[in-house]
C-alpha cells in the first residue's frame, strides 16, 4: 500500500467506519477466532469444555463474558507443563516464524509466538499507527528499545513499511544515542517516558541542547504510564522541544497495541486485533466507559497462540467517543496503574501515576519522585520521596508542606514528604521502579 505524505489515514475506511461496524467486525473476527482457539488448541478445548461453553454459543460480543479467563500465572504453567510454547498454542511449531518473551521479572519469561500471517499483520498495524502519529517517509526513525527477545524490538519494521529511514539503535549507552541522534539528525524515536526524561538530562549534562542541538521532533514513549500524564509528558516536551505521543503494547499479544494521534487525546486502540473489557477487578462487571477498571484482552486474529479473556493487571479507562481527527476506534484514556502496584493506604487506593501527576507539575521539583511504603506500629504510613529543583530558593519544609497539602487533596491520603536535594534519586534507563513496598520487613498480620 503506497501513501501520499499529505494524506491524513493509512487506511481510511478502516480507521473512520462507524461504530456499529466496528462491532460487526469484531463479532465476525471473534466467532472465528473462538473456533479456531478450540479445534486446534488443547488447553482452551478442555477449558471451555469445563466451563460448559462452545464456540457457537457466542452469538453477540456480550455472550463472551461466558466464557473463562486466563492470567499470566496460567501462561507460564500451560508453557512449563508442554515446552516450548504451552499447549495454549494453536498451530504446530513449523507454522512459527517469531517469537518474543516476556523479561521474567515477575516469574518465568512467557514466550509469545507468531505465525508469519500474524507478524505482517503486527506490522501493518505498526505502519499505521505510526502515521497516525505524524511519522512521515521523510522522517529519520531512531528505534531504541531492546531487540533482545523484546516485543517492542521489532516495531521498528512498521516505520521501515511507512517509508521512513530506520536506526536501529536499541539500548546503547546513553552517550552512544546521543551521539547517534547527532549524526544521523534523527527526527523521531521511541523509549520509556522515564529514559526520555534522563537522555534529555544527560544530554544538557554533556553540554547539548536538545532543542537546537538535535532534530527530534517526535518522541513515542512506552512501557510506563507518564506518557499519558499531562504533566510528565509537558515536561519532556519542554526539555525535548519535541512533541511526545503514548503508546501501549504488552508481551503477550504483540508490539505497541494503542497510540496517540496528533490530538493527543488518548491511545487508539487496535480494535480489529485485539477486543478489550474493562472489568471490575472485584466483581468482573463491565465499568461504564471512562470508569477505571481491569483491562482483559481478547486477540481475534493471532493464530499462533489465541488470548482469550486476557487479564492483563493493568488498571485503565476507555471511551468510544470519537475524536477529533476524524478516527472511530476506542481509545484508551490511561494506564493508571496496575493491580499489584497499586497501594492502599488507610484504606484508600492510589497509584504513582496520581503522584507523578503533582510532582510532574510544579516545576519547583525536578520530576523525579518515589513512594516508600512501610508499617509502623501496625499502621501504613506513605513516604513519597521527591527531589528539589537546583533553582528552587525556598526553603525545603516549605516545599514538603505544598506538596503534602496537595496530594491530600487530590488523593485524599495523607503523606509525609522528603524533600532531597537534586540528582539524588536514581535515574532509570528503562522502567523506572517508583514504589518501595517496606511492609513486609516490619510486621504482617
Amino acid at each position: 500500500m503506497t501513501h501520499a505524505n499529505d494524506r491524513k489515514y493509512w487506511d481510511p475506511q478502516l480507521e473512520t467506519q462507524s461504530r456499529a461496524d466496528w462491532n460487526a467486525l469484531k463479532l465476525g473476527l471473534l466467532k472465528t477466532h473462538l473456533k479456531h482457539a478450540y479445534d486446534n488448541s488443547p488447553y482452551y478445548r478442555s477449558s471451555f469444555d469445563a466451563a460448559g461453553v462452545k464456540p457457537e454459543d457466542l452469538k453477540t460480543l456480550a455472550d463472551l463474558q461466558r466464557f473463562p479467563t486466563i492470567d499470566k500465572k496460567i501462561l507460564r504453567e500451560r508453557q512449563e507443563a508442554k515446552p516450548l510454547l504451552g499447549d495454549l498454542a494453536a498451530v504446530p511449531e513449523r507454522e512459527v516464524v517469531y517469537v518474543s518473551a516476556s523479561s521474567g521479572s515477575t516469574g518465568v519469561p512467557t514466550v509469545s509466538p507468531f505465525t508469519q500471517q500474524d507478524f505482517d499483520d503486527w506490522i501493518a498495524y505498526e505502519a499505521r499507527q505510526f502515521w497516525s502519529s505524524g511519522l512521515r517517509p521523510e522522517d529519520r526513525y531512531a528505534h531504541s528499545l531492546n531487540f533482545s527477545l523484546f516485543i517492542g524490538g521489532p516495531c521498528v519494521l512498521g516505520a521501515q513499511k511507512l517509508g521512513a529511514l530506520s536506526i536501529h539503535a536499541g539500548t546503547v549507552p546513553s552517550e552512544r544515542l546521543l551521539a547517534i541522534l547527532r549524526q544521523f539528525q534523527a527526527t523521531a524515536i521511541w523509549t520509556t517516558p522515564s529514559y526520555a526524561w534522563y537522555l534529555g538530562e544527560t544530554a544538557q549534562k554533556e553540554g547539548i541542547d536538545p532543542k537546537k542541538d538535535l532534530a527530534v521532533k517526535r518522541i513515542f514513549v512506552a512501557g510506563e504510564p507518564g506518557g499519558s500524564i499531562p504533566e510528565t509528558r509537558a515536561r519532556i516536551e519542554a526539555l525535548w522541544g519535541a512533541e511526545v505521543y503514548d503508546y501501549y503494547g504488552l508481551s503477550d499479544i504483540f508490539g505497541s497495541c494503542a497510540g496517540m494521534c496528533e490530538e493527543k487525546d488518548g491511545l487508539h486502540w487496535a480494535e480489529d486485533h485485539i477486543l478489550v473489557e474493562v472489568l471490575d477487578p472485584e466483581t468482573g462487571e463491565p465499568v461504564a466507559p471512562g470508569e477505571r477498571g481491569e483491562m482483559v484482552l481478547t486477540t481475534l486474529k493471532k493464530r499462533a497462540r489465541p488470548l482469550i479473556r486476557f487479564r492483563t493487571g493493568d488498571i485503565v479507562s476507555f471511551t468510544d467517543e470519537p475524536c477529533a481527527c476524524g478516527r472511530t476506534s476506542q481509545r484508551l484514556l490511561g494506564v493508571h496503574g496496575r493491580r499489584d502496584d497499586m497501594l492502599i493506604v488507610r484504606g484508600v487506593n492510589i497509584f504513582p501515576s496520581d503522584v507523578e501527576a503533582i510532582v510532574r507539575k510544579d516545576h519547583d521539583f525536578s520530576g523525579e519522585y518515589r513512594l516508600v511504603i512501610e508499617r509502623i506500629d501496625h499502621l501504613d504510613r506513605l513516604t513519597i520521596e521527591v527531589e528539589r529543583a537546583a533553582a528552587f530558593p525556598g526553603t525545603a519544609d516549605a516545599l514538603a508542606d505544598r506538596l503534602a497539602h496537595r496530594v491530600k487533596a487530590i488523593t485524599g491520603v495523607g503523606a509525609h514528604i522528603a524533600v532531597l536535594d537534586p540528582d539524588t534519586l536514581p535515574r532509570a534507563t528503562h522502567k523506572a521502579k517508583r514504589v518501595e513496598d517496606r511492609r513486609g520487613q516490619v510486621w504482617t498480620a
